[in-house]
């Protein structure tokens, strides 16, 4: 009876993992403990792996480079190119030009930088980072990276699907007073509801190899439309009262402009937030690791973006001056056919986006659901999940339809630091290299840029989203 008695509290220690179990003395006893343990530990495993498989993220590892590639053309050449040209007005020639170039370097270089730390086979044998907060968590500890990481990756991917929903409603707004002039005018809030109708039923896709095809015409529609917009430009020659000055009237105007502007470019470089979640859909061994298939997909996406960006900025800036709309597209008005081409591939194209920041949010929510709050994964959890989520964007899209205010505010805030110094921290953090070394040397020139970007151009912003809300009528 006693012995009976013995092997039940064992098994009852061996069941609630109690480390001073598996040290019990008697090896009969002792015996008993590991396998109850390990058997707990398989089924833990396979509960892990079951969730795992379900959630949006990990559920498929078969992607190839080039879906890499127009995942990331998709998520980076968006709403942002549009603004360039008036990003250029409010910075001049010589800064605007100097701030394009070298954002577009610095944002290679840190994306290159997280390529090749999620890749952490060599640094923890077997560990795959999937997601930027678990890089995070590997660079600055279990809960401050968690803390460091999520509220600013929430911050960018919630801000641009928002800021994608008044892009989209307002081309879809353009493309139907362009081919219907005289028709009756619509609300632009009715627009944003059309354009989340199309999200509400894309937002049950499960996976980002699922949203490949949508994402492959978004890829498509981005080098469109960006096309479509400086030869547009060209074509309709320089204004014959252009003027390339600053359009404040004040000191301080000029000033709140410029650091708008930063947030205007900020924004344009938006890969960052869901890099290592593409990344994660690409198969990977410690033979054929897969910074390889990623890298090549990321160097032709970046190469996409120089043929969009500098010639969208620069031309649509030549040739219209300060007098530059917010989204260049705005300034164009003949050929009507080309314009309402133009603002349809918008639509298209930031369907698709929307879609591709949408993916990581579904994938925190379902985790913290799933995870933490223990629920069962079923496609009910999931269409309500993503049901109220795209509702959500659409109510913030409708009730802040500030384009431009938008774009510096949240380019600044959140991307700056997602984009342009997080991952030089986290470089530092995890490969240490030597102090006042080159790699030393760029990674602190890139914080210390990256921090005057989230320092001032949401003032800027700001103070657009107050200037446009003073008159604003709201839900109109």
């Amino acid at each position: 009876m006693h012995a009976h008695t013995y092997t039940f509290t064992c098994l009852l220690r061996a069941i609630s993992l109690c480390p001073a179990a598996a040290k019990a003395p008697h090896p009969a006893v002792r015996g008993c403990v590991l396998a109850v343990v390990e058997s707990h530990n398989e089924e833990e495993l396979a509960k892990q792996k079951e969730i795992d498989d379900w959630l949006p993220i990990t559920s498929a590892r078969n992607a190839k480079w080039y879906y890499s590639a127009f995942h990331n053309i998709t998520a980076m050449v968006g709403a942002g190119v549009l603004g360039l040209p008036y990003a250029m007005a409010e910075l001049g020639w010589g800064p605007g030009v100097a701030i394009l170039v070298l954002s577009w370097v610095i944002t290679l270089y840190t994306l290159w930088q997280m390529v090749q730390m999620v890749q952490m086979h060599e640094m923890v044998p077997g560990k795959r980072f999937d997601r930027y907060h678990e890089l995070g968590q590997y660079a600055f500890g279990e809960k401050l990276g968690l803390y460091i990481v999520v509220p600013q990756q929430l911050i960018v991917e919630v801000g641009v699907d928002i800021v994608y929903m008044v892009t989209g409603g307002k081309s879809l707004q353009k493309f139907h007073d362009t081919v219907c002039p005289n028709c009756k005018p619509i609300k632009t809030t009715y627009f944003i509801m059309i354009f989340a109708s199309a999200q509400f039923i894309l937002s049950h896709l499960p996976n980002f190899n699922a949203i490949s095809c949508v994402s492959l015409a978004a890829a498509a529609m981005s080098l469109s439309y960006s096309t479509i917009a400086w030869v547009a430009s060209a074509r309709k020659g320089v204004q014959a009262d252009v003027q390339y000055g600053y359009t404040a009237r004040s000191t301080s105007g000029t000033v709140f402009n410029f650091f708008s502007a930063l947030g205007d470019v900020a924004f344009a470089y938006a890969g960052h937030n869901v890099v290592l979640e593409i990344q994660a859909t690409i198969p990977s061994t410690p033979e054929k690791p897969s910074k390889g298939p990623m890298w090549r997909g990321v160097v032709v996406a970046y190469i996409i973006v120089a043929i969009c960006y500098f010639p969208v900025a620069l031309i649509g800036y030549w040739m219209f001056g300060n007098s530059v709309q917010d989204n260049i597209l705005i300034s164009l008005e003949k050929p009507a056919w080309l314009i309402a081409m133009a603002n349809l591939f918008v639509v298209v194209h930031v369907i698709g986006s929307y879609q591709i920041f949408a993916m990581p949010v579904f994938d925190m929510l379902e985790t913290l659901l799933v995870k933490k709050l223990n629920f069962k994964p079923s496609r009910t959890l999931r269409f309500m999940t993503h049901i109220i989520y795209v509702a959500f964007t659409m109510f913030l899209g409708i009730t802040f339809p500030f384009f431009g205010g938008l774009l510096s505010f949240f380019g600044g805030f959140a991307f700056a630091p997602t984009t342009y110094f997080l991952p030089c921290i986290m470089w530092l953090v995890v490969y240490k290299p030597r102090r006042f070394s080159l790699s030393w040397f760029t990674n602190w020139i890139c914080i210390i840029i990256g921090l005057l970007l989230m320092v001032l151009s949401p003032i800027g912003g700001l103070r657009d989203i107050i200037l446009q809300a003073k008159t604003s009528n709201f839900y109109s």
